[in-house]
Formats: structure tokens, C-alpha cells, sequence
């Protein structure tokens, strides 16, 4: 029997929580690697990145490497959704909704959302045909059901050990097109 996302969400946060520091830096740098050597990540122009929780694969690294080449976007929590700020290195972040930090700059405009090449889309698990686990607020989903993003190459990035072979779905839930476990 499947289990439930609740079940799932308990199990990540208390039997796979959080990697050794050694393990999630070697996984920043994967990330890093993989997506700085990616043609489809190299031509994009716009990219919706995020700031990792600690028990998620390290983006700074990434978000540090490209910010001067392209436009990096960060979500910030606004109520119940979220909205895109562009980060800009010299205004750096601050801490939002939920200890995540978020871009202090420029607000990223809905009307423009279609300007984006990419995104990276955060998951406590998922599966590898892209169903994700999110923290169950339904921010993501939520965002990803914008019309700008039906055809949005999205990559979901997690820790390798939280692969499902199945994930419990519902009518709202948006997967991502590629997972990339590191």
C-alpha cells in the first residue's frame, strides 16, 4: 500500500533528514557542475533558482556562480503564494516565511513570466518521472499553475535517497519535467 503524503513527509523530515555537511557540500557542487555543464541551463537567459532550507541540496553555490551572467529570480512567501524577486548580489537576501532567504530585489513582474528559461523547483522527495513531495503548503503548486509555466522546463533537485518509486498525487499537484538527484 502507498503511503500517505503525510506519511511520506514524516518519513523524510525524521528518518532522512538532513545530510552531513560533507555530503550536502558535495552535493552543492554537483549541482553546480551538472547544471553549469547543461547546454539547456547554459542558453537560459532568465532562471528561477531558490535558496536551500538546510536540508536541501545547497543552491548558493549555483545561485553565486551565475549571478552575474544571467537573471537570477528568488521566490519570496507572500501569504499564500509566492512571487519572484530578481537577486541582485549587492542587496543579497533576507530571511522570509519559514527561515528561507529571499532576494530584496527588483520585484519580477507575473506579466514577464514567461521570459523564463528554467526552473529549479525544491522537493522534500520525488519520483523519477518528476511527481513531487512538496512541504504541503502548496506554494509551488500554486506557482507552477500560472499560464506562463505550461511549458517551463523545470528540474526538481533533491538528495538521491529520496527517490520514491511513488509519490500519492492529487488534482492540484504539479510535477517538475526533470529530477535531478544528487
Amino acid at each position: 500500500m502507498m503511503q500517505s503524503k503525510r506519511e511520506l513527509r514524516y518519513r523524510v523530515r525524521h528518518e532522512l533528514s538532513r545530510p552531513s555537511p560533507e555530503r550536502a557540500a558535495q552535493a552543492g557542487a554537483q549541482l553546480c557542475q551538472t547544471l553549469l555543464s547543461d547546454p539547456r541551463f547554459r542558453a537560459a537567459k532568465t532562471v528561477l533558482l531558490y535558496h536551500a532550507l538546510p536540508d536541501e541540496v545547497p543552491t548558493v553555490p549555483l545561485i553565486e556562480a551565475v549571478a552575474e551572467q544571467k537573471c537570477v529570480l528568488l521566490p519570496t512567501v507572500v501569504g499564500d503564494d509566492i512571487v519572484l524577486h530578481i537577486y541582485d548580489k549587492a542587496m543579497g537576501t533576507q530571511t522570509g516565511a519559514y527561515g528561507i532567504e529571499e532576494a530584496v530585489g527588483t520585484l519580477f513582474p507575473a506579466s514577464r513570466y514567461g521570459e523564463i528559461d528554467l526552473a529549479l523547483i525544491p522537493g522534500m522527495a520525488f519520483t523519477r518521472q518528476g511527481v513531487r513531495l512538496g512541504r504541503g503548503k502548496g506554494y509551488y503548486d500554486r506557482l507552477l499553475s500560472h499560464a506562463a509555466f505550461s511549458d517551463l522546463y523545470t528540474i526538481g533537485v533533491t538528495y538521491d535517497y529520496r527517490i520514491f518509486d511513488a509519490i500519492p498525487t492529487e488534482p492540484h499537484d504539479k510535477c517538475v519535467r526533470y529530477v535531478l538527484a544528487l
